[in-house]
């Protein structure tokens, strides 16, 4: 029997599913009575389900990571759905596809990579050419960026997010920068390619997505230029020049200062107009691409609005319901 996905439940509907652990809590009612609070994921999505009358030993027999076979029912609950369930048991990860269970990219990772070699290796500046063969040459390194996502939570938060956010960017950077020949291309292109770079390092994706050691300590900005200063300093051995002090120095700032503000977490403000560029390519690219994920991935048919994000202080707008003519939503 084929298995029920994610983005397939219904309200109402009986479930007996395999899914993956992403997040558990053992939380109390008002009656101050325990129960499991988790989120379960295959690769299509995620949803939040519940166990009342949940005890400790419950709580300690899996861990965030593990396979769980849950019996409940899918309902629908403030605009959203949820699985509450009555039992669970563990399943040994020999015994299922681990493919089935880890969100990834729609698109191809070869033509991805084919699509980042051909913008990066086509760059005139001898210098930053020849920083981005350093890179494609490191293998550990391209298998790590080809699988490692953008974010652990918010935008292209799956296997090969991280470079297919990069690529979309350049693809962007390279329809619109004729519009604007005061900025550097080459500048741009490269700063689009090692701004997340240090992601490879801050998260951990194996099968729960999350931050490493390095990650919670230092973050993705310092480690990407950490990365970028290792590089940068093989480039003579193709060159046979040093690489640049003051390229080098607008790359690192381009990595510092991608966030934008010191309210959302830059090491430094743009100031330069690639940074500034970079900043705005980088945060379209992210808003657009959680927005329209949040529409699509909303499993509530009912209502013409997502349910409310306190992320982003908002719901989204789906649509009229076809043929109704009025907005309903869904309270």
């Amino acid at each position: 029997m084929s298995r029920r996905w994610v983005q397939q439940l219904a309200d109402g509907e009986a479930l007996d599913e395999v899914f993956l652990v992403t997040d558990k809590q053992l939380r109390t009612n008002r009656q101050n009575n325990p129960y499991l609070q988790l989120e379960l994921r295959d690769r299509t999505g995620g949803i939040n389900a519940r166990m009342w009358n949940a005890n400790e030993h419950q709580f300690r027999s899996f861990e965030e990571g593990d396979l769980v076979r849950v019996k409940g029912k899918v309902q629908l609950y403030q605009g959203s759905l949820q699985v509450i369930f009555t039992h669970f048991d563990s399943v040994p990860a020999a015994s299922v596809n681990l493919n089935d269970f880890l969100p990834r990219t729609n698109q191809d990772i070869n033509k991805l990579l084919e699509r980042l070699r051909g913008f990066l290796l086509k760059l005139d500046n001898p210098h930053l050419r020849a920083l981005a063969e350093c890179f494609l040459m490191d293998e550990a390194f391209v298998d790590g960026f080809s699988k490692a996502p953008a974010g652990v939570r918010n935008h292209h938060a799956y296997m090969g997010g991280l470079l297919e956010h990069v690529v979309t960017m350049l693809d962007a950077a390279d329809r619109i920068l004729p519009l604007y020949p005061e900025l550097n291309r080459d500048l741009l292109m490269m700063g689009i390619f090692l701004h997340d770079v240090g992601k490879v390092r801050e998260l951990s994706f194996d099968r729960v997505f999350g931050y490493t050691d390095e990650g919670q300590l230092i973050g993705h900005q310092v480690i990407g230029v950490q990365m970028l200063d290792q590089k940068a300093a093989q480039v003579p051995d193709l060159t046979g020049e040093p690489f640049p002090l003051e390229l080098l120095l607008r790359l690192k700032h381009m990595i510092l200062s991608h966030h934008g503000t010191y309210e959302f977490g830059t090491v430094r403000l743009p100031m330069t107009p690639e940074a500034i560029a970079l900043h705005h390519l980088d945060n379209f690219d992210a808003k657009v691409h959680s927005y329209t994920r949040d529409i699509r991935d909303d499993q509530n048919g009912t209502s013409a609005w997502t349910p409310y994000n306190p992320k982003t202080d908002r719901r989204l707008f789906k649509g009229l319901h076809e043929g109704s003519g009025v907005v309903t939503d869904g309270e």
